[in-house]
This record gives C-alpha cells, sequence and structure tokens, in this order.
C-alpha cells in the first residue's frame, strides 16, 4: 500500500486498483478550511487522471467524525471580500469529488454535517456505520447549503423530503438516514471504511473502461426523458464497443479465466 499527501490535511492510500482519500484534520473533526478545499481539489485532480484508480473511497481519519462541514472559525474571521475569494476554492473540493469519473464510495461515521454530508452526497454510494450523524444544517446559521446539497438531495431523496430536511436544518441518526436513503447501506459501528474499501474492491474488479462509461451515462442521463437517456446511454456504449476492455472481457468469458483489463 503506498500513500501520497495533497497538504497538510488530504492524504491518498493506494490498495491495488482503489485509492483511499482520506480527510485527515482530526484536530478540527476535519472541518473543511481554505487549504483543506485546495487539497481535496488537487487529490481529485489527481485521481481524475490516474487510469489506475477504478475505484475512489473517501474516509476520515477522526473516530467520532467523517466532516463536520465549513471551517466556521476560519469563516468567522472573513470580510466579505474574503468569502467572496474564498467561494470558488470551496466549490472546487465539492466539484473535485462530484467530477470524479469512476465510482466513488463514502464510508461514513460519526458527524457528516453540511458541507461534510455535501462531500458524501457527491459520491456514488454511501456506506453508514450506525454512529453516523446526518444533516444540512446551514439555514440555522443563516447561509445555505453550498457544496451541492440542494441539488444532490432532492435527487436522492425526492423534492419535499429534501425541503424538510433543509428548512428544519435537522440531524438524522443512521437508522432513519437509511430509511430515508441519505445514505445506502448500513454497517455495524466502526466498519464503514472496511465495508466501504470490500465493496470498492468487488466493484474494481470489471472494467475500468466500464465503470467509468456505466458512471458518465448514469450522471448525464439523471433528470432527461427517457428518450433523451438512451441516447447517452448509446453514446457511452459505443464508446466501450470497440475498446480493448470489452475485447479482453469477451475472451475471457469465452475461456473461462479471469479478465486482465487493458484499461483502454
Amino acid at each position: 500500500m503506498s500513500e501520497e499527501r495533497f497538504g497538510e490535511f488530504v492524504l491518498v492510500r493506494r490498495h491495488d486498483h482503489v485509492a483511499e482519500l482520506v480527510l485527515d484534520r482530526p484536530k478540527a473533526m476535519n472541518a473543511v478550511s481554505t487549504d483543506m478545499a485546495r487539497s481535496i481539489a488537487a487529490a481529485c485532480a489527481a485521481l481524475a487522471a490516474d487510469r489506475d484508480a477504478r475505484v475512489v473511497v473517501l474516509t476520515s481519519s477522526h473516530e467520532r467524525a467523517f466532516c463536520v462541514g465549513a471551517d466556521l472559525k476560519e469563516r468567522n474571521s472573513f470580510s466579505d471580500a474574503d468569502l467572496v475569494r474564498q467561494r470558488p476554492v470551496a466549490r472546487g473540493a465539492y466539484t473535485g469529488v462530484l467530477e470524479l469519473p469512476m465510482p466513488t464510495i463514502a464510508a461514513v461515521h460519526g458527524f457528516a454535517l453540511g458541507g461534510g454530508f455535501e462531500l458524501a452526497l457527491s459520491c456514488d454510494v454511501i456506506v453508514a456505520d450506525r454512529t453516523a450523524l446526518v444533516g444540512l444544517p446551514e439555514v440555522s446559521v443563516g447561509v445555505i447549503p453550498g457544496g451541492g446539497g440542494t441539488q444532490l438531495l432532492p435527487r436522492r431523496v425526492g423534492a419535499a423530503r429534501a425541503a424538510e430536511l433543509i428548512f428544519t436544518a435537522r440531524r438524522v441518526n443512521a437508522e432513519e438516514a437509511r430509511e430515508l436513503g441519505l445514505v445506502d447501506q448500513l454497517v455495524d459501528d466502526g466498519r464503514d471504511r472496511e465495508e466501504a474499501l470490500a465493496l470498492a474492491a468487488r466493484m474494481a474488479a470489471n472494467s475500468p473502461v466500464g465503470l467509468r462509461a456505466a458512471k458518465r451515462a448514469l450522471r448525464l442521463g439523471h433528470g432527461m426523458d427517457l428518450r433523451a437517456g438512451l441516447e447517452v446511454e448509446d453514446a457511452a456504449w459505443r464508446a466501450v464497443a470497440f475498446s480493448g476492455d470489452r475485447a479482453e472481457g469477451v475472451a475471457a468469458f469465452n475461456e473461462k479465466r479471469p479478465a486482465r483489463w487493458p484499461g483502454e
């Protein structure tokens, strides 16, 4: 297993074809400061360009929190001009995760609030343990979810449910979060990272070309009418149909052996 650090607060660990992006600011429960936001964006840019990374798992080094959101202590010192300058930096962290071209899984335990929950929502699948406490409480401090929450949450749970959760600013425990669809898998205490990495390994056994194309079709087609969505799917299919991965996958199936994906 290799490691690479991006700034002070973000670490990327390699587990074969799975990349683990670790939020590593434990003294602040992974509150996203300007420096940390830059590091998340930089790590995501590096991973997006890495053809060896087939799946990314977003984890936390803090025992009691995934991420508590924006660094409000830092924000308290900002002038209006500072806040304007910081906005694209903050957005870069969330869009960096959201736009990763390979499947992404968030491993959530403890607090995942505000921007912390938005980082998880930016992933394709959320695995949470029973200590998880999630929510978008931004209106309680005079702002709104600004890391994609107003758009990503209704896509998960519907407009009315998202409105209730955002307007009340309430925190949701793990059991209810699973019932409402705020998280996808609920696992025993302390097993979120282990289970997310295991799920990622199962995904990463498949064609990297196929994984990226399937994600592209899922993301681009969401919200389109069926006819337009099927055109998106067809374009993604054409992109993989003549790939080396497709040829290897068919050959491996017929020869009853594991595929050796060329990744192209």
